[in-house]
């Protein structure tokens, strides 16, 4: 029996974000840096456990995107990962299913992710949409271009009115922007 649950960073126990980490970092297969640790939490957390052990997790933290001369409150989707063993078996769609829940009642304009490819099926399958315009980020040096981005950004609107083939910008922070 499965049980997902849905907290802030600072309602997990010590324990909780140590699991969480080693999940992340077992699933990235070492791809996962204290940048992206960073990015990860600070914002609304869903947890799939199972008989005690974590299996699913995915965040929720607020972001800012530049559309077509507005600033946008994003909820940005982090650090999506299912154990190995547990794959292909609902758990990323239970934890998307909680997390889009945080950003329909959360005053968040769009949702917003970057995708890797063998996640596209799952997100483009559950309603978000492509980015088709070009991608950047709002740097210290001002607006710059994240082309290698293009085609990997996924979202979902809520209340902003998006042209998905206009310029999406992203708040700046440190490793991957997106």
């Amino acid at each position: 029996m499965t049980d997902v649950r849905t907290a802030h960073t600072s309602g997990l126990t010590d324990a909780e974000l140590a699991a969480v980490r080693a999940l992340v970092d077992d699933a990235f297969e070492g791809d996962f840096s204290d940048e992206d640790w960073d990015h990860t939490v600070g914002g609304m957390h869903a947890l799939v456990w199972e008989g005690g052990e974590l299996i699913g997790h995915g965040s929720l933290v607020q972001r800012r995107m530049l559309h077509r001369g507005r600033a946008l409150r994003a909820g940005y989707v982090e650090a999506v990962a299912v154990r190995g063993d547990r794959r292909r078996q609902g758990v990323a769609s239970a934890v998307m299913d909680a997390l889009e829940e945080v950003l329909r009642r959360g005053g968040y304009e769009l949702g917003a992710l970057g995708a890797a490819d063998e996640a596209v099926p799952l997100y483009a399958g559950r309603g978000w949409q492509q980015w088709r315009g070009p991608s950047a980020v709002l740097s210290p040096a001002g607006v710059e271009r994240t082309e290698e981005e293009d085609g990997c950004i996924y979202v979902m609107p809520l209340t902003a009115k998006l042209d998905l083939d206009a310029e999406l910008a992203c708040d700046w922070r440190p490793g991957d922007v997106w």
